[in-house]
């Protein structure tokens, strides 16, 4: 298995398809999340469960000689792509952001990390973020999944795209939408834009959806 295979976020994915299409618009890769919020016997949250479907093509590239007959690859040969992926991303938070007031949100090792193939050749990456200590959501606690650079685009699922998990009752979840880009900043959308932007730039924020948590 070649070990850039498994690289998409630092670059890899990049060089192999992004030579061709230099002259389009970020993001280069597109990812659709599903998001379980979990609860601790306490009430309080102790971790965030992800599961993150790929586009067709870096799906293609992430199962590309992995299998001869046509039949979707194992998760068993998916593991080593999945645990480095998820391993590479702890530079970047796991582009998973969670805040709640007056408390400080740590997360832990990844644990549970996999990946499987569907019978629609797309393939979804599966892993559990442990928070560090347990927090309240008795105020609110908001939830995104981005990149700041826009180079990978996250979205919600369209249905189920978050879920409260041993929740105690009362507890309340709503998705807010991000605000669509004026048409003037959506024509920035180049690569010459996003190459001139200054370290620490957070455009992907801006087309972050939030799920916002609220228990009683």
């Amino acid at each position: 298995m070649p070990y850039s295979r498994a690289l998409i976020f630092l670059g890899a994915f990049a060089s192999v398809f992004g030579a061709a299409n230099e002259a389009l618009a970020h993001p280069h890769v597109f990812v659709v999340v599903k998001s379980d919020v979990v609860f601790d016997a306490q009430g309080k949250v102790s971790g965030i469960r992800h599961a993150w479907t790929f586009d067709e093509m870096y799906s293609a590239f992430a199962t590309t000689g992995l299998t001869t007959d046509g039949s979707p690859a194992s998760e068993a040969q998916l593991k080593p792509i999945a645990e480095t992926n998820v391993g590479d991303l702890a530079e970047y938070s796991y582009f998973t952001v969670t805040k709640s007031p007056g408390q400080k949100v740590e997360f832990d090792k990844p644990v549970d990390i996999g990946m499987s193939e569907g019978p629609d050749k797309l393939v979804t990456l599966r892993f559990t973020l442990p928070l560090k200590q347990p927090v309240s959501a008795g105020k609110v606690l908001t939830l995104q999944v981005y990149d700041p650079s826009y180079f990978v685009s996250f979205d919600f699922a369209k249905s189920d795209a978050v879920k409260l998990v041993s929740a105690p009752p009362g507890c309340s979840l709503n998705v807010v939408q991000p605000k669509p880009l004026q048409e003037t900043e959506a024509q920035k959308l180049s690569e010459s834009y996003f190459s001139g932007l200054s370290p620490g730039s957070d455009f992907g924020i801006k087309l972050a959806s939030r799920a916002i948590v609220a228990c009683p």
